[in-house]
């Protein structure tokens, strides 16, 4: 098939034969900083609480500070844009004391348009300071969307979340100061819950599960997306699907640390929107949302409610969109902002697929897009990134990590 755009200025002919053209595909929850410390000996299979103090311990031996967060960002946003994510929701936690708010926000924003990946960047907090929280996202605010509305930059590249990291971590002052800043800026609200440690410490600090403390807290409502939902309970499902919450599922971070399996296609028959996401490094080692997706359809099986490969792409494009109140994100129809991945299936791995769309996920694990377009700009073309040298980005985390690993 050959696509034209005649009578265009500049319009250019690209040949798709052979392909299949997806909206690009939106990431609705990662953990950038982890693109620095993917998961290892150490820190694989753990339990959940071993393995949140083997991480932490990790951050502070290599000191976190804007270079490392630049340059980790720039490693996941690259690898992203390689996999045909063309948006990434970044839950960033992890804040050290000894470090200013907005400048390591500004490193991943600034790593983010140099990228020319969509970025909605989430100011999470664990066990800081609630006053001290909020402040700094209205301080990030003004410093790098000060013209926003409602919490995306005028050229829709950029967007501010908050986001408490769960109930395990976050008191309900924490997750009160946050709604009141993000109701006077217009922004979504973003958290975690039913991992394995937060519904132990929901049970032991308060006697209840997460969701329950969430909806108390206020934190079950349509401006929220709640990522996990490890587990779902009926009773759960019907709370988050009165809500008008969204969910994100994050299979290839849940499965390997044991937390469970999220009940997508109960999620999506009660009417709740469900995104896809990959979670970070540290638990999840690649950035492959389509992996991901491929993952999720593969497992739907073990809770006995299957979920096809057009639901799966669905949640990985328009359903992770919806989370982020992006309606321009996640489609090819009117009115779509332009950004889209050319799949080649044309060779031995596709042959024999009945139905390209159903084979783009079941065939080919690992696939990665030949060009993806991000706002009508193209940022990968055959399969090689044009907005930076990928293995140079590498070279400086690698040697950066080196660097601070020798010098401690």
């Amino acid at each position: 098939m050959v696509v034209e755009a005649p009578g265009a200025p500049g319009a250019q002919t690209v040949d798709v034969s052979g392909c299949v053209v997806t909206p690009g595909l939106v990431n609705a929850h990662h953990h950038l900083l982890q693109s620095a410390f993917r998961s290892g000996p150490t820190t694989r299979f753990l339990p959940m609480r071993d393995w949140l103090a083997r991480m932490s311990e990790r951050y502070t031996a290599a000191r976190v500070d804007p270079e490392l967060t630049a340059a980790a960002a720039a490693v996941g946003l690259a690898e992203s844009l390689l996999c045909g994510v063309t948006t990434v929701a970044d839950h960033h936690l992890t804040w050290p004391a000894d470090q200013n708010p907005a400048e390591l926000a500004g490193a991943t924003i600034d790593a983010a348009r140099r990228l020319g990946a969509r970025l909605a960047f989430v100011r999470g907090t664990a066990r800081d300071d609630p006053d001290a929280a909020a402040q700094s996202v209205v301080d990030i605010h003004d410093t790098h969307l000060p013209d926003a509305a409602r919490g995306v930059s005028a050229d829709g590249m950029i967007q501010l979340a908050v986001g408490p990291s769960g109930v395990h971590a976050d008191g309900p002052e924490t997750f009160a100061a946050l709604t009141e800043v993000a109701g006077r800026l217009g922004l979504r609200r973003r958290t975690q819950a039913n991992e394995q440690i937060d519904v132990a410490i929901a049970a032991e600090r308060y006697g209840r599960r997460p969701l329950e403390l969430l909806e108390d807290w206020g934190w079950l409502a349509e401006d929220v997306t709640v990522a996990h939902l490890c587990e779902i309970t009926d009773a759960e499902l019907d709370r988050v699907a009165r809500s008008g919450a969204s969910a994100t599922h994050a299979p290839a971070c849940d499965v390997p640390m044991a937390w469970g399996v999220a009940r997508v296609a109960a999620l999506r028959a009660a009417g709740v929107a469900t995104g896809l996401g990959t979670s970070g490094g540290g638990s999840n080692d690649a950035g492959h949302l389509l992996a991901d997706a491929r993952l999720a359809m593969q497992i739907s099986g073990l809770v006995g409610e299957p979920v096809s490969a057009r639901e799966c792409l669905a949640m990985a494009t328009e359903g992770s969109a919806q989370g982020l109140g992006r309606p321009e994100l996640g489609h090819l129809r009117p009115g779509a902002a332009a950004d889209l991945c050319v799949w080649d299936c044309s060779d031995v791995f596709d042959a024999g697929a009945p139905d390209p769309i159903d084979g783009l996920l079941w065939a080919g694990p690992g696939r990665r897009p030949r060009d993806v377009m991000v706002g009508g700009r193209w940022v990968v073309c055959d399969g090689v990134l044009l907005t930076a040298d990928s293995r140079t980005l590498a070279r400086d985390l690698t040697t950066l990590l080196g660097s601070r690993a020798t010098s401690r």
